[in-house]
């Protein structure tokens, strides 16, 4: 099996367990995973010529990671 089919797999399984944290345990922990997920799964997406798929991932990354960044920047206060 090709290490990115593996990548795609393992950054599914990935987003949808941030999303549960992000929803039930911690926002910017799940942030992180759903974002881990979605660079994970983008060579998969590249390799297979899925353009729009790659669009759309990297603008939901560029999302959560954005809201990672509020999460540790508000820490603090």
């Amino acid at each position: 099996m090709r290490t990115d089919v593996v990548a795609r797999a393992l950054g599914s399984v990935t987003v949808v367990l941030g999303y549960f944290v992000t929803l039930h345990v911690n926002v910017t922990i799940g942030a992180v995973m759903m974002t881990s997920g979605d660079i994970l799964a983008i060579p998969f997406f590249i390799r297979t010529k899925s353009w729009d798929v790659v669009v759309m991932v990297s603008f939901l990354s560029v999302v959560t990671a954005s809201k990672v960044a509020q999460g540790w920047f508000t820490s603090g206060s």
